[in-house]
């Protein structure tokens, strides 16, 4: 993410235009309504894209997410294509990735709620690297830690004590 540090605020506001413009396209063709709204989050460019049609939106969220996800891919292209540089946009439709983050945050609390109890690791079921990164930051404000393990798109977090974690060789693998 060393690239988003360098890239000043006008830039991050450039790539969230594009990404408007391209997503605003999209919606034309598909035939849908829906407003777009912009910003930088965290040093990313954010889009997002509100409609009055529950119906609509519910086809531009898709099934856990998958449309969401495949308008963020690309998008992140035609930004890429415009800009010559790789972006770390996000794309959210309607606050799914808000509620994704709710449910992640309650994933990992139960987890690190088992592993107080037994002391011994929790590993979670595969995730992408978004959901991993939410998993992760979590698990280290409640002053616990956790690891990714396995190949993608079976890649995984597992939850541990911090001195079990800090006793192994192995080292933190944070995804981002």
């Amino acid at each position: 993410m060393a690239q988003d540090d360098e890239k000043t605020i006008d830039q991050l506001n450039e790539e969230a235009d594009i990404a408007a413009d391209y997503l605003e396209g999209l919606l034309d063709i598909a035939d849908y309504d829906g407003d777009i709204e912009m910003g930088v989050r965290n040093g990313r460019p954010m889009v997002q894209i509100v409609a009055d049609d529950d119906t609509d939106i519910k086809h531009l969220i898709g099934r856990n997410g998958e449309v969401v996800d495949a308008l963020q891919q690309l998008t992140r292209l035609a930004v890429q294509q415009k800009t010559g540089e790789r972006s770390h946009l996000i794309v959210d439709v309607d606050g799914f990735l808000k509620r994704k983050r709710q449910r992640l945050r309650d994933i990992a609390l139960d987890a690190i709620d088992e592993v107080k109890e037994t002391g011994e690791p929790v590993d979670l079921k595969p995730m992408n690297s978004f959901e991993r990164k939410v998993v992760h930051d979590v698990v280290r404000e409640e002053g616990m830690k956790s690891r990714s393990h396995g190949e993608e798109p079976h890649r995984y977090v597992t939850v541990y004590l911090k001195a079990a974690a800090d006793d192994s060789a192995e080292t933190d693998e944070i995804d981002e």
